[in-house]
């Protein structure tokens, strides 16, 4: 078939005064295509028409293709099981002819971006090999749009924690933030809302703050808004991580970091530069880091077990021994487990994340071997108070500890007999001592129903009423 410059050409010969002989020999063309060129007259190139083989089941194609999901292997087999002969690729070019089953693909927009203006945050999933074993993980990446300088890093997890340390990083690495940071409204950041009706959590904007810049989301669906972010991931898989092994995260994140310096380090040939060249603009118009950059930690507050233990993502970290029953805060930095007893600091591990169930333990925190620290001959200020309150709680004293009761029964014995009538408490004791009653529950029970009726006196004028109302009447015939 002739295309429509050819055509072109025959009318402007034939117009000329040549005939169909002459512009046939001079196009080197059939005389034949010429004489139907000029019997049209227009260049315009004529539609193919022709039967399609497809064309006898447009009605059943119609009607399976919604059914089936869009799914056109689906309704292959359905239209060969009724009976139709046709190939499965004959059904994908009439569909794709006839725009059916999918709508036609858009061009894709273009964004540009002023340096210091956007920077992008996504998340990805990938298959990285630790320790020798092939592992889950997700990968975080920050991008600048306008340098399309690179930083990423992997977690075995991604929380709201992971997240804040990774942004962190990022900042530091880069020396400063754009003044928005792009999202895929993830949960981690997202309160309520999407696009442009997105409401933070209170805890990431108060994060952003410090820094200086604003979550923004870009709309549902519109995943070529985060392109400046989403288009390394497949680099990442496809050569950092390709053949590449481990010993443990953070070699792992040691390498992302070495590689990124490499890649940004990179003549990229859409950009005419390296994104290390155009960085050297951008940061001049990046917000600059705070004077403090304090360090992120999540907090935990946790109970020293009697082992001497505290327990964070189940990985247990020894604590003082002296501790034992105490409540701890627990402060979970990216690479520390600190704790703390009040405002004072009492440990402070390495974080570990694998293996599950493992015990970190610091010799200091256990009592030296063949030591007697645990002699009674060294007793609590509380059970001084107690040895000095009488015979009847010296007893009493002497059962909690036959029991195995912990320090924390003694504070509270020794509160009850600063807080109670001693002659209540006493008798309450001697029971208590007599039946070996070693909940302290029970034995307030006591106390207090003891003291009842003389403890909790009621008002004066109250007693009088009462009285008054219980006279007796004058009898009359008396």
């Amino acid at each position: 078939m002739l295309d429509e410059s050819t055509r072109q050409t025959i009318l402007r010969l034939r117009e000329a005064g040549h005939g169909p002989r002459a512009i046939a020999r001079t196009l080197s063309i059939s005389r034949g295509a010429v004489k139907k060129t000029l019997a049209l007259g227009t260049a315009v190139v004529p539609p193919l028409e022709r039967a399609e083989l497809c064309d006898a089941h447009r009605e059943q194609i119609l009607e399976l293709i919604p059914r089936c999901k869009g799914n056109l292997v689906r309704v292959h087999e359905e239209l060969v099981g009724a009976g139709a002969a046709l190939s499965y690729q004959a059904l994908t070019a009439y569909c794709r002819r006839h725009g059916l089953g999918k709508a036609p693909a858009l061009p894709a927009g273009q964004y540009d971006f002023a340096p210091g203006e956007e920077m992008q945050h996504d998340t990805s999933p990938h298959e990285v090999r630790i320790g020798g074993r092939l592992r889950s993980a997700q990968t975080a990446s920050l991008a600048l749009c306008f340098s399309r300088m690179l930083f990423f890093q992997i977690y075995p997890s991604f929380s709201r924690f992971e997240c804040k340390v990774f942004l962190t990083e990022a900042a530091t690495y880069f020396g400063g933030v754009c003044r928005n940071n792009m999202i895929d409204n993830t949960h981690l950041v997202v309160l309520t809302g999407t696009g442009r009706e997105m409401v933070p959590v209170p805890e990431m904007a108060a994060f952003a703050e410090r820094f200086g810049f604003v979550f923004v989301a870009h709309e549902k669906g519109d995943a070529n808004r985060s392109a400046r972010v989403e288009r390394p991931f497949d680099y990442i898989e496809n050569n950092f991580l390709a053949g590449r092994e481990f010993d443990d995260w953070a070699h792992a994140n040691r390498e992302a970091r070495a590689w990124s310096d490499k890649v940004n380090a990179t003549q990229k040939r859409h950009l005419h530069a390296s994104p290390r060249e155009l960085f050297a603009v951008e940061r001049l118009r990046l917000v600059p880091l705070p004077a403090h950059v304090p360090e992120v930690y999540q907090l935990h507050e946790r109970i020293v077990d009697s082992e001497g233990y505290v327990n964070v993502r189940r990985i247990r970290y020894s604590a003082p021994w002296r501790l034992m029953g105490r409540r701890l805060e627990v402060r979970e930095t990216k690479d520390r487990i600190d704790l703390y007893d009040g405002p004072r600091r009492v440990a402070s591990h390495g974080r570990i994340v694998e293996p599950l169930d493992a015990r970190v333990t610091l010799p200091e925190h256990r009592p030296p071997r063949g030591s007697k620290v645990f002699a009674r001959d060294t007793p609590s200020p509380e059970e001084r108070e107690l040895a000095v309150a009488g015979p009847e709680v010296g007893a009493y004293v002497a059962l909690l500890k036959k029991r195995g009761r912990s320090l924390r029964a003694m504070r509270r014995l020794a509160a009850m007999v600063r807080d109670y009538p001693r002659e209540a408490l006493c008798g309450a004791l001697r029971l208590a001592t007599h039946y070996g009653l070693d909940d302290l529950d029970r034995l307030e029970s006591l106390v207090l129903r003891r003291i009842a009726g003389d403890f909790f006196l009621p008002p004066p004028d109250l007693v009088e009423a009462d009285d008054d109302t219980h006279q007796p009447e004058d009898d009359d015939d008396g």
